[in-house]
């Protein structure tokens, strides 16, 4: 079968384990070494547990849960699912039990297929209280002692009585269409609830097709993927599972994000998806070794950055093509080794990357290729171009993805790509999705050369440095429901952690104020270590309920309330967020 005839991910997938055979497919840490599983032992392993789902009941459509670290076990787990024609649910690592109940119950999962017993520490609770949840597959032993509303399973004893459900499984395959849902990813809301985003098939491989016809040009043969963002992702499962499938490419599994730098080392990847922290981190890192070492070095690197910098704007002298071949050879040669010596290209997305920080890698001899996405797209919408790189647009449309740009600005999608809607909710569904184009919130223009350029978001969803995305106006409102607080607004786009500013509860700060003698003038309190002590109080207790992603790290006191006369808040009783962080804008910035 070839790549323009795959309807489906199980298609793509058995066809390229059938081509590839006993050649490596997925690699993880064993014992401190990388082992690794071929084309046609995952192939065994993805068609034996989804009998095992066959053998406890899975009907075509049911929901499954994926709860685990990115393992091998994950893509096989995630292809057996959609293989015994369910709907595979991935959930984050990070999720408070809260969390995995509203998804449980949301999405009326009948299975899960869950990983370690850290992970069961958080799962296993909200499970007990799900109605519809029967059983959970498990691929370590989470040592339970005591009866439990589900059915624990074995990863391994489950594989091999699905064997036997080997051709109910293959007629499941063989009906379905690229139409059907594959997976159900959910994504923070603007009402702070996750929404499920449903992913057809026709999708993720539209996604992958669009990756294939960008890298084509530098080559596509024998690539090697790590992966370290979450696969619970969109980005990360196109990009960093399903598109090494559509290629025939070997994954191997990052240990760790502490563990990455040796990791690069010891995989020597090709290609790689990427967040721009990584980027950000890097460039300290690195600027503060040269920094520190001093002399040649030092000047040999930033004349490295000075005239890389100059190539890419295709202004360089005589004298700049004569020394950049030997700083190609020294400076740059190192640079490329810190990410394994064979670096095609490192596909940066999920949140913005600034410009400056792209164009630093690039000097430096990294090929960086900026994109732009959302769940609700597969998620890849544009990216960058190997012939073409702009560092301060996210690139043209994929192939088949149509984009243009609506009267108010805002960046409209359709094509394949494009989401069923999100599950269960209709009213989202057709307001994210009108006459066929999906509304993405983001707005920008389109230049010259067809390249999209980002320069606001619609909707106040904030992304950090990870691409993940939080629910600002729901931690606001727990904050706002605590006694000492009045009004607050939650800080943190293209940040590690999120931050707040705090308006005080003006009877609360009287009576503090009274009761610790000290006069009741903001102007003069908004550094006061004791304030800011109780203050902590209410923000602990907010974040007691909230998963890290949410949690408020630090947080600053606005010099007044937010009100409709300082043009802080609009006639409806909302923070005018963009004014509100502008005003504040160094005082948000000192916290980080």
């Amino acid at each position: 079968m070839a790549p323009d005839t795959w309807q489906t991910l199980t298609d793509m997938f058995f066809s390229q384990a059938h081509k590839m055979g006993d050649k490596p497919f997925l690699s993880a840490k064993v014992d401190g070494q990388y082992q690794s599983k071929s084309w046609a032992e995952t192939a065994d392993e993805v068609m034996a547990l989804a009998g095992a789902l066959v053998e406890k009941g899975v009907k075509p459509g049911d929901r499954v849960l994926l709860v685990s670290e990115n393992r091998p076990e994950w893509c096989v787990a995630d292809l057996a699912i959609m293989a015994a024609g369910a709907i595979a649910v991935p959930t984050y690592t990070t999720n408070t039990s809260r969390d995995h109940l509203h998804i449980l119950e949301n999405s009326a999962a009948v299975g899960s297929i869950l990983s370690t017993k850290a992970l069961a520490k958080n799962f296993f609770p909200a499970a007990h209280q799900s109605d519809a949840l029967q059983f959970v597959i498990c691929i370590e032993d989470p040592a339970i002692g005591q009866h439990l509303n589900f059915e624990t399973l074995d990863y391994k004893a489950s594989i091999e009585v699905g064997k036997k459900h080997l051709s109910t499984v293959r007629k499941r395959m063989d009906s379905l269409t690229k139409e059907d849902t594959a997976c159900l990813i959910y994504t923070s809301g603007t009402g702070g609830a996750p929404k499920g985003v449903m992913l057809p098939h026709r999708a993720i491989m539209h996604n992958c097709r669009g990756a294939y016809d960008v890298l084509m040009e530098l080559g596509i043969k024998d690539e090697v993927f790590l992966s370290f963002l979450p696969l619970s992702h969109a980005y990360e499962h196109s990009g960093g599972q399903f598109f090494p499938i559509y290629t025939g490419s070997q994954i191997y599994y990052a240990q760790s994000l502490d563990k990455l730098a040796t990791n690069l080392q010891e995989v020597s990847p090709t290609i790689m998806m990427v967040v721009p922290r990584l980027f950000e981190m890097l460039r300290q890192r690195i600027s503060a070794a040269i920094k520190k070492e001093g002399g040649l070095k030092a000047k040999l690197f930033d004349k490295a950055i000075e005239i890389g910098t100059k190539r890419l704007e295709e202004r360089l002298s005589l004298i700049d093509r004569l020394i950049d071949p030997f700083l190609t050879m020294t400076v740059r040669k190192k640079v490329q080794q810190r990410f394994g010596g064979r670096m095609k290209a490192l596909v940066s997305g999920g949140a913005p990357l600034n410009p400056d920080v792209g164009a630093f890698f690039q000097a430096l001899g990294l090929r960086l290729l900026q994109g732009y996405g959302q769940t609700e797209a597969g998620p890849v919408v544009s990216v960058n171009r190997p012939s073409l790189v702009k560092m301060d647009t996210v690139g043209p449309a994929v192939t088949g993805a149509e984009v243009r740009i609506a009267d108010d600005g805002e960046i409209l999608v359709q094509g394949e790509l494009v989401m069923q809607g999100y599950w269960r909710d209709e009213a989202a569904t057709n307001k994210a999705i009108i006459n066929g184009w999906l509304h993405t919130g983001d707005i920008g223009h389109i230049d010259e050369d067809g390249h999209i350029k980002i320069t606001d978001r619609k909707k106040d969803i904030i992304v950090n440095d990870k691409g993940d995305n939080v629910s600002p106006q729901r931690i606001e409102g727990m904050l706002a429901l605590e006694p000492e607080i009045m009004q607050a607004m939650v800080y943190g786009d293209k940040r590690p952690h999120l931050v707040a500013l705090i308006v005080p509860d003006p009877e609360w700060l009287s009576e503090w104020c009274l009761k610790n003698d000290v006069a009741n003038d903001i102007a003069d309190l908004i550094d006061n270590k004791d304030l800011h002590k109780a203050l902590d109080g209410a923000v602990r207790r907010v974040n007691e309920r909230l998963s890290n992603l949410e949690k408020v790290r630090r947080f600053t006191l606005a010099k007044e309330a937010f009100t409709i006369e300082n043009a802080q808040m609009t006639p409806t009783l909302k923070i005018r967020r963009h004014v509100i962080s502008k005003l504040y804008e160094q005082e948000l910035i000192d916290l980080y």
